[in-house]
């Protein structure tokens, strides 16, 4: 007979295997979000007590957005009194405040009221900028300044960003579902959470010379595979391009190319001295008297040499240049034969002509066709 407790222990491993089946089927399930799924509203039940500290934040504006904020600012603190957040504007200091009130309940609306202060103070519209209030929609302030060092590179590389009449950008906007504002030295993005990571991505490679063409058309591929819900839990490294980076631009050659020597163990020899110069001249035994007649007639010659090439030199401003040999033109051979006789008949024959009257051969057929008409009638 076999014991209970042995035919118990395959039956509770059998238990374990499924459960451990479904805690596994289960965590896969919590990976992917359902569609359609928001997450609740915080409202006031959620906390009814309201906030112990009352917190701000201010910022500071540029000049030029002081009659902007001035037109639109209604618009803001009726916004953010629906948060019960206060908002002040000081044109005097160019800041804006904001501050919670006894009645705010929600603790990340002074946040949420910071970033839009934010935002228009880099120049977003009021009508996008608002939208930061809502739960599922975040903004990043991405600094761009101090990436490039040379002014004319980074004026080239955030015209990247642009595009020819801002192509680039409304590409990158309609990829990422996020408002994008180009302005000065930052980018200003608003819109979902895995848009806004985009974003930065692709802003960081432009400033680090990599066209955003390349980073938009990976985007546009990862939007076309996130439509296959088989290939949602998949590697997609295989699907996207790789991009190899090329320096077309050629290494300046140096001016002074240095060649290196053939290699020889011996060492160089030994550079002559002064003295044994003199030795091979045979002057280290001459007196100092000959020396410094040797001395001196050696510059006397130096001397006599350089004379000798100045006056060259002037003499040749009186030599005079060489002409050029006169070409003797030919004279036209007048030496022709003159037909005498056909000039005498060509004058005789003009004589008997009256100025202006026909040939003898055309009057001749004049008068044949007048006496024809006469006989006809």
């Amino acid at each position: 007979m076999a014991d209970p407790a042995e035919e118990a222990e395959p039956k509770q491993k059998e238990k374990q295997k499924n459960k451990k089946k479904a805690v596994a089927v289960d965590e896969s399930e919590l990976l992917t979000v359902p569609d359609g799924w928001k997450e609740p509203a915080f409202t006031r039940e959620d906390n009814p007590k309201g906030l112990l500290e009352e917190s701000s934040f201010a910022t500071l504006f540029p000049k030029y957005r002081e009659a902007y904020l001035k037109e639109c600012w209604p618009l803001v603190q009726k916004a953010l009194s629906e948060h019960y957040v206060n908002a002040t504007l000081d044109l005097i200091e160019g800041s804006m405040t904001v501050t919670t009130t006894k009645k705010t309940f929600d603790p990340y609306a002074i946040i949420r009221a910071r970033d839009l202060i934010k935002l228009l103070a880099r120049s977003v519209p009021f009508e996008q900028a608002v939208r930061i209030l809502q739960d599922d929609v975040a903004c990043d302030i991405i600094k761009i300044g101090s990436l490039v060092r040379k002014r004319d590179t980074f004026i080239k590389r955030r015209g990247r960003l642009l595009g020819p009449k801002g192509s680039t950008l409304k590409a990158l906007e309609l990829l990422t579902n996020c408002y994008i504002m180009v302005q000065g030295n930052t980018v200003s993005a608003l819109g979902p959470f895995s848009g806004l990571k985009e974003v930065r991505k692709v802003v960081l490679d432009t400033m680090k010379n990599i066209h955003p063409i390349y980073n938009i058309k990976t985007l546009m591929i990862k939007r076309e595979l996130s439509k296959d819900p088989e290939l949602r839990s998949q590697s997609w490294e295989r699907f996207l391009p790789k991009f190899k980076r090329k320096n077309l631009k050629k290494r300046k050659e140096p001016k002074k190319k240095n060649t290196k020597k053939e290699y020889t163990p011996f060492p160089p020899p030994q550079p002559e001295s002064q003295i044994d110069k003199e030795l091979a001249s045979g002057e280290y035994f001459l007196k100092e008297r000959q020396k410094k007649r040797k001395r001196v007639e050696e510059i006397k010659a130096k001397q006599a040499d350089a004379i000798k090439k100045r006056q060259e030199e002037r003499n040749k401003a009186f030599i005079p240049p060489k002409e050029k040999p006169v070409v003797k033109t030919k004279k036209a051979s007048t030496e022709k034969k003159i037909d005498i006789e056909a000039i005498k008949e060509k004058v005789k024959n003009a004589k008997k002509k009256k100025l202006g009257a026909l040939p003898v051969e055309e009057v001749k057929l004049k008068m044949a066709a007048d006496e024809k008409k006469k006989k006809k009638k």
